[in-house]
């Protein structure tokens, strides 16, 4: 209060003439803000001087007048000069703020959120902070950064499994994982194949067709097509050496028990060609989904009949199907936004891209096969792809 009472002091001095005061105001002025940060915060200090002014009797308009003539470009604004003004008026000492909610505590409004998104998932960032009541920026804030949340689509899967299912994938899973670590020969005998379909012409992907441009570059524009009509079925038998065996199913071939047994036959041929001493030895595992040509009687007994050992593959499992997730996506890649108007150019062009797959592809994708078993496990045999695994 030692400046309160100069100030006092000084307006007394002059007999309450206000003109005269101004002389001796300003350097008060002065040394209150050259002093005021080392104990109150400016606005606290020019409150503390209006309430003194107020007992001197001065009026708002006067009080607001020697503000500024004391504290110039920082002086109160003239509307809350008169609001201090008024509170005191009405009978108000203090010289603190009213208690107010404000924005609540970080921690409150964290949780209010995790709660609300935990209640609704599919809320938007702006539903949940209408809620919360928070700004848009804030509850955006809150869930990226403090709870590491981000939005995601729900993944399209061929089926919902049941837990008997997942449990019959895991344990696939598990012995497979298991024949490989105790035989070091398991993967080399192991021979996989499938049927898929090669198109005419298959549009590209929008990624295949992005390219590199400036800011100042339009966009590139691309029309939505579809697949031709025009289309063959490939049949293609791999192992760890590269490509076996494959051929196209004749126009109008159904794919069926009778039919798949010939394509077997086929197969034996051709690894008594290309692996003499395992064909001698009997040692290669055949692997294949389980369609209903694939485990019917017919195809069984002839399983049986040449001592030809198969793997078990879980059903509903693409992304534990190697030729569905490697070799036929590898083949369609090379062959999307080409157009071949008859069925011989799509089979030469298929069957030139497959000879074109390396045999350290193959290698890898077998090695990419271990490594869905772990994924499979790991997910307690529900769908991974796309998933992050540890």
């Amino acid at each position: 209060m030692g400046h309160v009472a100069t100030l006092y002091k000084c307006t007394c001095k002059t007999g309450g003439q206000y003109l005269p005061a101004f002389a001796l105001w300003r350097p008060l002025g002065e040394r209150l803000q050259q002093r005021a940060p080392h104990f109150m915060m400016e606005e606290k200090l020019q409150q503390r001087v209006h309430y003194f002014c107020f007992h001197l009797g001065k009026t708002g308009a006067e009080t607001y007048e020697m503000l500024q003539a004391a504290f110039r470009e920082s002086c109160l604004s003239r509307s809350k000069t008169f609001e201090w003004y008024s509170c005191f008026k009405s009978g108000r000492r203090s010289f603190e703020d009213d208690p107010h909610p404000g924005r609540p505590s970080t921690s409150h409004t964290e949780a209010r959120v995790q709660e609300i998104i935990h209640a609704d998932r599919r809320l938007t960032i702006r539903e949940a902070a209408e809620k919360v009541r928070i700004a848009f920026g804030t509850c955006q804030k809150i869930l990226t950064e403090d709870l590491q949340m981000r939005r995601v689509t729900a993944k399209f899967v061929p089926r919902l499994l049941t837990a008997e299912q997942k449990d019959d994938h895991a344990s696939i899973c598990t012995d497979l994982r298991d024949r490989a670590q105790n035989d070091p020969n398991f993967m080399s005998s192991v021979i996989t194949g499938d049927e898929c379909w090669v198109y005419g012409y298959d549009p590209e992907t929008k990624q295949m067709s992005s390219q590199w441009s400036t800011s100042s570059s339009p966009r590139q524009k691309k029309a939505r097509q579809v697949k031709s009509n025009i289309k063959i079925m490939l049949i293609a038998f791999f192992d760890n050496d590269g490509l076996v065996h494959h051929e196209f199913v004749p126009t109008g071939q159904p794919v069926n028990k009778e039919f798949h047994k010939t394509v077997l036959q086929h197969l034996r041929d051709a690894v008594r060609r290309h692996h003499p001493e395992n064909w001698r030895s009997g040692n290669w595992i055949l692997h294949h989904d389980i369609t209903p040509a694939h485990r019917a009687v017919t195809t069984n007994e002839f399983l049986a009949k040449h001592n030809i050992p198969s793997l078990p593959q879980p059903p509903y499992t693409t992304d534990l199907a190697l030729c569905d997730f490697y070799l036929f996506p590898q083949l369609k890649k090379t062959m999307k936004g080409h157009r071949f108007n008859y069925v011989e150019d799509i089979q030469a062009n298929a069957t030139r891209q497959l000879k074109a797959i390396t045999k350290s592809d193959y290698q890898r994708c077998l090695c990419q096969w271990q490594e869905c078993w772990n994924k499979c496990i790991q997910a307690q045999g529900h769908y991974f792809e796309g998933d992050k695994t540890n």
